[in-house]
């Protein structure tokens, strides 16, 4: 057993804590601009998502059929949700249209929450899964010693 298969854990679980801390800053960057109604691109502010991707390891062993094996995850890309914008009837606002109307960003602060709140779950799982294999690899080294 190779070194590398022996730390196969714990470099999936850093995969993880790293892909989770940048859903949860993109989750507080949309909560931040809930109500950002202008932006430097023009226009209110469009809510963003992580798209995460598995990083696949290839390595052919004696006979395996599926040489693939998992190494964790990744954040492929940060997009836009495409989701209309949400309209509210506001004459006096600055940003308003000919209406009245003025275009909210397409945040919604309840479905932000839950994002965060699952993020923030999957960030303390892989947290507890590095001190598991902490806690079993300073148990292995106190048997060896003995």
């Amino acid at each position: 057993m190779g070194f590398d298969q022996i730390l196969g854990a714990t470099n999936i679980s850093a995969s993880g804590l790293s892909a989770e801390r940048l859903r949860m800053e993109v989750v507080a960057n949309n909560i931040a601009n809930a109500f950002s109604t202008r932006t430097p691109d023009g226009g209110p502010f469009r809510r963003q998502d992580v798209v995460f991707s598995t990083v696949l390891k290839g390595r052919l062993r004696g006979g395996d059929a599926n040489p693939q094996q998992f190494g964790g995850v990744q954040a492929v890309d940060i997009i836009d949700d495409p989701s209309d914008f949400i309209q509210i009837y506001n004459p006096g606002h600055p940003d308003a249209n000919t209406d009245g109307y003025v275009s909210m960003p397409n945040v919604r602060l309840p479905t932000e929450m839950v994002n965060l709140m699952t993020a923030s779950r999957a960030y303390e799982a892989n947290m507890r899964v590095l001190q598991f294999f902490r806690q079993m690899a300073e148990q292995a080294l106190t048997l060896g010693r003995s």
